[in-house]
């Protein structure tokens, strides 16, 4: 069990080739899809940042703001952004961000996806505990949502 205060690690067993794996996570629309953000006419490119509306009922009106650090095809795709920005009324932009770090293995079964989310410890201790919490609910979420998003081909 991981009891780190700073890190989320979760890792599921895709029942998927890695190729398509990868392309769920590294196509920008499709990502939005299952992840829940209009992602759409966007690209993910290392050193670029990108901007999205979530797509969730009740949350459209949020902005997710994504600055992405590496592209590793088929095998490595990382981000930062602020965890838990969901008040509208709230500037994050002095905060420090959280590392979002997706990996990829190819097994004989399928492709392990490992996501690890770090650096929550250095986040505002008024709203840490409340981010890891929801982020931590969020990725158990966001991993049922890719697995039935790569089932469907």
């Amino acid at each position: 069990m991981n009891t780190s205060t700073d890190r989320i690690e979760k890792q599921i067993l895709l029942k998927a080739p890695r190729s398509r794996v990868w392309r769920a996570l590294s196509n920008a629309e499709e990502f939005g899809t299952w992840f829940g953000m209009n992602l759409a006419g966007q690209q993910f490119i290392a050193g670029q940042a990108v901007q999205a509306n979530l797509t969730y009922p009740g949350y459209e009106h949020l902005v997710i703001d994504l600055l992405i650090e590496r592209v590793e095809p088929e095998h490595h795709l990382s981000w930062r952004w602020h965890p838990a920005a969901i008040d509208a009324a709230l500037d994050y932009s002095s905060e420090p961000t959280t590392l979002v770090v997706f990996e990829l293995t190819e097994l004989e079964a399928g492709t392990l996806l490992r996501v690890v989310e770090s650096g929550f410890d250095r986040i505002p201790a008024t709203r840490r505990d409340e981010a890891f919490r929801m982020n931590s609910g969020g990725w158990d979420h966001q991993l049922v949502n890719i697995e039935k998003h790569v089932a469907k081909g």
